[in-house]
This record gives structure tokens, sequence and C-alpha cells, in this order.
């Protein structure tokens, strides 16, 4: 549970055994000489605390299924306002996220369905994934793609970015992105300039253009987008007008591929 849901929670308990004695807190007789045991419910007097606290104590035992329905209440409120967070803010970003300039592009450039990928390129997740991505863009053949560079994991990560960035400039991003992404074990400088020369890039002008103010742009913009978008992990991929926050399969890409489509007609 959640620290939020869990405070939520609490003052919903406290609340709800106020009201449990609320007929006390609005009776008007006077308290008399009866011990505060012996009178009605509708005699007694201001509760203290811990006599407020034992009977939300009592009655919770008496009913546990009144937790579980407020944690599931509260859940789904939560849920509810993210999802529309979620959605407002994709309206909001729409053009930076489908319509940049600056951020590479692959698959069908001409094709009806765009998706967004945040990714690392030393995030496993994003590693497992690209297998089943590439088999459903390619068995669909219609989507075109936008690479949001999203450097999350480390330094390694930061120059990996700035290397692929830089390979865009020299039209060799797809063969880059492609190299760096099935590369496993660590990655360091020389390791990735190694992969980009491998992969038919010009290291010279790479080393280079790494360190130009548009590379460092690019990934700042990213870094800022994700932030608005609520993007904290990788991978993560816009498709339409869905966000989905981690790793899927083949078939799921399918399904948000068609979902895509669908909300266009």
């Amino acid at each position: 549970m959640s620290r939020t849901i869990a405070a939520t929670l609490y003052a919903t308990v406290a609340l709800a055994g106020l009201a449990v004695v609320s007929p006390v807190f609005a009776a008007d007789k006077p308290m008399g000489d009866k011990p505060m045991s012996d009178r009605p419910v509708a005699d007694k007097g201001p509760y203290d605390k811990a006599q407020v606290e034992q009977i939300v104590h009592d009655y919770l035992l008496a009913h546990p299924e009144v937790i579980a329905e407020a944690v599931q209440a509260l859940q789904d409120k939560s849920e509810a306002e993210e999802a529309k967070a979620a959605a407002d803010a994709l309206v909001k970003h729409k053009d930076e996220l489908f319509a940049s300039k600056t951020s590479p592009a692959g698959g069908n450039l001409k094709g009806d369905v765009t998706m967004v990928e945040f990714f690392d390129y030393q995030c496993g997740y994003c590693k497992h994934t690209q297998p089943e991505m590439d088999a459903a863009i390619k068995k669909d053949g219609k989507v075109r793609i936008v690479y949001k560079e999203f450097p999350i994991l480390g330094p390694a990560s930061v120059i990996a970015a700035k290397a692929a960035l830089a390979a865009n400039m020299q039209g060799k991003y797809d063969t880059v992105h492609a190299a760096l992404m099935a590369a496993t074990g660590k990655l360091d400088k020389d390791r990735i300039l190694s992969i980009a020369k491998d992969a038919g890039a010009d290291t010279d002008r790479l080393a280079k253009d790494m360190e130009s103010p548009a590379v460092q742009k690019e990934i700042d913009a990213n870094l800022a987008l994700a932030d608005a978008l609520n993007i904290h992990g990788t991978p993560g991929f816009v498709i339409g007008n869905t966000l989905v926050p981690g790793a899927i399969g083949a078939d799921a890409f399918k399904d948000l591929f068609a979902k895509a489509r669908s909300a266009k007609s």
C-alpha cells in the first residue's frame, strides 16, 4: 500500500469512527451524575480520544471488509486520476511526441500509426523487448517509430545516447541504434565507439558531434518530456492515445496498433 493511500485510509477510518459515535457529539442533554457506562448513547457526553479509538477499533474488528473496500476505492480513484493526468499530458505534448523534427525516426516513415519509444541502452528490459517490438512492427508494416533517447542508468547511458544521436547526423542512426541495443555486457566510451565504428559510423566525426549543443538539447528535451508524462523508467511507449510504462510482448504491440487505428476512425 502506498504511503498516500495509507494516510488517506487512516483519515477515512478516523472519520468513519466519528460517524459511528456522532450521536454523542450531537447530544444536548445534561450529563447529570450518571456514570458514562450507565447513560443511554444519546445521553453520553463527548468521548475522549482513547474512547473514540476504541470504538473505531471494535467496529473495524467486527466489519473488516470496510478496510478492503476503502483501500479498493482509494486505489480506483488514484488510478483514475493518474489515467486522466496521463491522457491530458499526451494531448498537451502531442507535437513533441509525434512531430519532433530532432528525434530520430524509423520504421515506415509514411505509416498510419506512430509509436514513440523512451529507452536506455543499458536497460535489460529494453533489450528484452526489442525483438518483440521489431517482430510486431515488421509484421504490421505500417508503423512509424520515433526514438526518444532517455539515458537514466548512468554515465555510460549518456555516452551511448550521445553516440546514437551523433550517428543520426551521419544518417547512421538505425544501424548504430540496433548495434547498441544488441550489445551485451558493460558499456563504456571505448566500447560504444567501437560498436558505432563496426556499425558503419565515422568515429572521428562522431566524437566531435557527440559534444554538440544539438545533441545535449535533444537529451534534455527528452528528459523533460518524460518527466511531464510521468515516465520514470525504461522502456516507455506512447502508441496513439495510450501510454505504456514498461516492457510488453509482440501481441500487446499488435493490439495497441489496432487500438490506435480504431481511435482514428
